[in-house]
């Protein structure tokens, strides 16, 4: 029986490892903003924290079309249909950069909309500083999530991990200069930082763009040849695989802002906390996310093969590998809570001990969570390879906003538990929709449903 799952397990892991690694470096470019602007200065680093959340939650209802076309290509490539690779690829880009440009109005004014959500002036202020040039990376970032796919479906994830990895020395280096002012270069703050982020999306879209052009096992698909050149179908076909998943990302990325929004509620204390947890298990979902890349490329490839025993054995081997890795976070998590929490924490600080006691207690149900989120998002990806978007859509919303949200406030206040009735909240939207989505993938297209249309072209 193991004999039957071992290739499984493999190409999962060939896939998968370097999808986690690259997931890891982006997350890793994110921190080494946030802690080199917050040397700068607090009022740069509070306006960078609500500007970069500003950007992401754009960028989160922008991925769906780069996301999407994955599984799209992964069938495409099982069936040796070459055209349906480039047409679907050229129209994710066109999409990106389309949904790109309309955003940038957003961006560029927006200190108004900042100074009606309740942020002060200096603050709204220099939020749009850092949106009027960041806001420009939008565009090289969803173009290049969709050459990730492209990549990716052709089982080249190591040169995607690769090019993440190395816009982070870049980045590191640009923001000691343009932030800090140094080699001559004028002391720009938070600007500095948002140089910086856009000089390295764009040089890794760069690397991206030359890669996929000069790989040999891509040449014949002739991506970037008469790219002008519009394809209605397939443009129509990719917007509506594509917008169904930015609206689940939006969902989801919805439901822990609310979240951090609820336990600022609370207390101080309690929201230091919360973002300590939030940050420690954010690191282990990065695991999760890689493997559910992995699982879109693979149930992909089994539908393009029409073969379902084979799609059953993959979803298998991914799913136990995203379990064992949840086990593993589990573990860390019951045995070391303590120490895991007061590495964000500067010992000399006279509220360090009761914010220990407070995240270490939180981490007990980020151990649930861990179980939870890892099936939810991995169900997600199986259902991406078979090109399933717009019911899972549906399950998102309802399981994070009709489930999770009203039963974490109502635990959190009306009945006071305070953080911990937060937290089982959202282990409980995260458990509704990991039944709800792996129910549809296994009662329907694991025994060969493969029947749910994208939309009419």
């Amino acid at each position: 029986m193991l004999g039957r799952y071992a290739p499984h397990v493999a190409a999962t892991l060939s896939l998968g490892l370097p999808l986690i690694g690259s997931h890891l470096a982006r997350m890793a470019i994110g921190v080494s903003d946030t802690v080199m602007v917050g040397w700068f200065g607090v009022e740069q680093l509070a306006a960078l924290v609500i500007a970069t959340s500003f950007l992401i939650i754009l960028f989160f209802l922008g991925m769906g079309f780069g996301t999407g076309v994955m599984g799209l290509i992964a069938t495409a490539m099982a069936r040796g249909d070459e055209t349906e690779v480039r047409r679907g690829t050229r129209m994710a880009l066109w999409l990106s950069g389309l949904f790109s440009i309309l955003m940038m109005p957003l961006m560029w004014w927006s200190e108004g909309i900042l100074l009606a959500l309740g942020q002060t002036a200096l603050i709204s202020e220099l939020s749009q500083d850092y949106l009027r040039i960041a806001g420009w990376g939008l565009l090289p970032m969803l173009a290049g999530l969709t050459l990730n796919s492209y990549l990716a479906a052709l089982e080249r994830t190591q040169v995607v991990m690769w090019v993440t990895l190395a816009g982070l020395p870049l980045n590191v280096a640009m923001n000691w200069v343009f932030i800090f002012g140094n080699l001559g270069a004028p002391e720009l703050g938070v600007r500095g930082a948002a140089i910086a982020s856009l000089s390295v999306q764009v040089t890794q879209l760069a690397m991206l763009v030359l890669y996929a052009a000069w790989l040999p096992l891509a040449r014949k698909f002739h991506l970037f040849q008469r790219f002008w050149r519009p394809d209605w179908p397939a443009f129509r076909e990719i917007f509506w695989l594509g917008l169904p998943i930015g609206i689940t990302m939006l969902a989801e990325g919805g439901l822990f802002v609310a979240s951090n929004l609820m336990m600022g509620w609370i207390g101080t204390q309690e929201l230091a906390a919360h973002g300590i947890a939030l940050q420690i298990t954010s690191i282990t979902f990065m695991a999760h996310l890689g493997l559910s890349n992995a699982a879109t490329v693979r149930i992909g490839q089994a539908k393009g093969r029409g073969d379902p025993v084979w799609m059953r054995d993959a979803a298998m081997a991914v799913m136990a590998l995203s379990l064992g890795f949840a086990v593993l976070a589990m573990a860390l998590y019951l045995i070391l809570p303590e120490p895991l929490v007061r590495m964000y924490l500067d010992p000399a600080d006279p509220q360090a001990a009761e914010i220990v006691a407070i995240g270490a207690g939180l981490l007990f149900y980020a151990a649930l969570f861990q179980l939870t989120d890892a099936m939810q998002v991995v169900a997600l990806g199986l259902l991406r390879g078979v090109h399933d978007t717009r019911v899972p859509m549906w399950i998102a919303g309802f399981s994070y906003w009709v489930i999770g949200m009203p039963i974490a406030w109502g635990l959190a206040f009306p009945l006071g538990l305070g953080a911990p009735g937060l937290w089982l909240g959202l282990v409980a939207g995260l458990t509704v929709a990991a039944v709800l989505l792996l129910v549809r993938f296994w009662r329907g297209h694991a025994r060969g449903d493969w029947t749910a249309p994208l939309a009419p072209v």
